[in-house]
C-alpha cells in the first residue's frame, strides 16, 4: 500500500479502533496529525476564549506548522500504532 492508503487505514483504526479513554493529549495529537496531513498548515483563525475546546484544538493542529503533509501522514501512522500498543488494542 501507498502512504496514503496506510493513513486512511490507520485513520480507520483510530475511529474503530482506540479505546474512548484516550486522554485529551492524545486526542489532540490525533487530531493535530490528521488536520496537518489532511489540510496543511493551519488556516483559519484562532477560536475565541469562550471556545475552550475549539481553541485546544486549534493550538494543537497550529503546533504541526510547516510539518509536510507527507510527514505528518508518517507520524500519523506510526503515532496511531503506539496508542495501539499502548492501550492493548488490535
Amino acid at each position: 500500500m501507498g502512504l496514503k492508503e496506510d493513513f486512511e487505514a490507520a485513520a480507520a483504526e483510530a475511529t474503530n479502533s482506540l479505546p474512548d479513554t484516550l486522554s485529551n493529549d492524545e486526542k489532540l495529537e490525533l487530531y493535530a496529525l490528521f488536520k496537518q496531513a489532511k489540510e496543511g498548515d493551519c488556516n483559519t483563525s484562532q477560536p475565541g476564549i469562550f471556545d475552550p475546546k475549539g481553541r485546544a484544538k486549534w493550538n494543537a493542529w497550529n503546533g504541526k506548522k510547516g510539518t509536510s503533509q507527507e510527514d505528518a501522514m508518517k507520524q500519523y501512522i506510526e503515532y496511531v500504532a503506539a496508542l495501539k500498543a499502548k492501550h492493548g488494542t488490535k
